[in-house]
């Protein structure tokens, strides 16, 4: 695997702690989910500059390799860090996190497309407000799991190893019976999804412990179960940032109680259990916690986006970098296997698709702001041959 850093050409003309260089400026605890097939990636909400929270939305262009800020219409969410941001088709669902204060436990939804926000609204028995949970999309249904809150009676820190659900069409919420033995109740865990299965994993507990198992919950059974993981293993820590592809999930940084944030990259092969130690090639981003990132596949075919975060110094970061898994999702083995025929046909519907994603853009706004679409350089030659991989696997 190899790495690639993007690199804002203005960064270094802007005065230290400024957001006038383009790019969504120095962030942690924030989300960014990409959209289109990996053509566009929203970034929201986390810490910036100052320590404040914020509730802008940027966007860059994987293709155009171009930052804007765009004008949002609606009710924008308070500004808020450690909330859940999750892709149901393009439109994104926010969900809890906190204002600096308390624990928030509101929903809203961000229609890319109009670039409109709204507050649905819901039924059913939704989650107490929370932060450091973890959300994860499986068929249209919106799982939240864990993280922490206020207990009603005083200040005290409530950990969560609860699940709710929200039916993304009709809102509303349920929270179900489920079998088996859940996870442990912690935050800033990892989660995600393969197939109809979430997958948790890692995080903080209540008692300050730090965490590296790993469970699997049967969204439609609602069994859990402790997945038991043999190999290079991950060693235990929360703040870390976890992005499936296909059956393959990836870890990368993190931190421990011995403050000192992680830099490290492992890959979990969920069909056969078995942890990697994966060592790439070019310089890759320093040790971190708490940033974001998403797979910009098929769009950047094997490519995964890698955004901020917060360094052992507690000093917010603006650089990003794309990784180069040479990883290839099933579909794509499907394609390579159609004749020549079909290829052609299905290239130019994707050609048609793509354009009528851009010409759908042309009537949103943009801000007036010093966010004008930045083009951007990249280190590294663009179609670059994959390098080398290397796992370490322990049997």
């Amino acid at each position: 695997m190899r790495w690639e850093r993007v690199v804002l050409p203005r960064a270094q003309e802007a005065e230290q702690g400024s957001e006038e260089a383009g790019g969504s400026g120095k962030r942690w605890a924030h989300t960014c989910n990409a959209i289109k097939g990996g053509r566009f990636l929203y970034v929201f909400g986390g810490f910036g500059i100052d320590y404040c929270q914020t509730n802008e939305v940027h966007v860059f262009d994987t293709v155009e390799q171009t930052w804007s800020q765009p004008t949002i219409k609606g009710m924008p969410p308070a500004p808020r860090d450690g909330h859940s941001c999750t892709n149901v088709g393009d439109n994104l669902f926010v969900f809890g996190g906190t204002d600096g204060m308390n624990p928030l436990g509101d929903l809203h939804i961000l229609y890319t497309s109009s670039h409109t926000w709204i507050s649905p609204m819901t039924r059913g028995e939704g989650p107490e407000a929370r932060q450091g949970h973890s959300a994860a999309l499986v068929d249209k249904r919106l799982f939240i799991f864990g993280g922490y809150g206020k207990s009603p009676d005083n200040d005290d820190e409530v950990y969560y190893n609860d699940l709710f659900i929200l039916n993304t069409e009709t809102f509303v919420w349920n929270k179900p019976m489920m079998t088996g033995i859940p996870p442990s109740p912690r935050h800033t865990h990892g989660c995600s999804t393969w197939k109809n299965k979430m997958i948790v994993l890692g995080g903080e507990d209540g008692c300050d412990k730090y965490l590296s198992d790993v469970h699997i919950l049967n969204a439609d059974t609602l069994i859990w179960k402790e997945l038991n993981t043999t190999g290079h293993t991950l060693p235990p820590r929360a703040g870390f940032l976890t992005i499936t592809f296909g059956k393959f999930l990836l870890v990368y940084g993190g931190y421990t109680d011995a403050q000192k944030p992680y830099d490290d990259l492992y890959l979990l092969d969920v069909e056969s259990a078995i942890w990697s130690s994966v060592t790439t090639a070019g310089a890759g981003p320093s040790a971190r916690f708490s940033m974001a990132g998403d797979c910009l596949d098929p769009i950047r075919s094997g490519v995964l986006i890698f955004v901020g975060g917060c360094n052992g110094n507690l000093e917010a970061l603006d650089d990003m970098y794309y990784l180069h898994t040479g990883l290839t999702r099933e579909h794509q083995r499907r394609l390579e296997k159609l004749p020549l025929r079909k290829k052609l046909k299905l290239k130019c519907q994707e050609q048609n698709l793509t354009l009528g994603h851009e010409n759908g853009l042309v009537q949103v706004g943009v801000s007036t702001s010093s966010y004008q679409p930045v083009p951007q350089l990249i280190y590294g030659q663009p179609g670059q041959a994959l390098i080398y991989v290397s796992f370490h696997v322990l049997k």
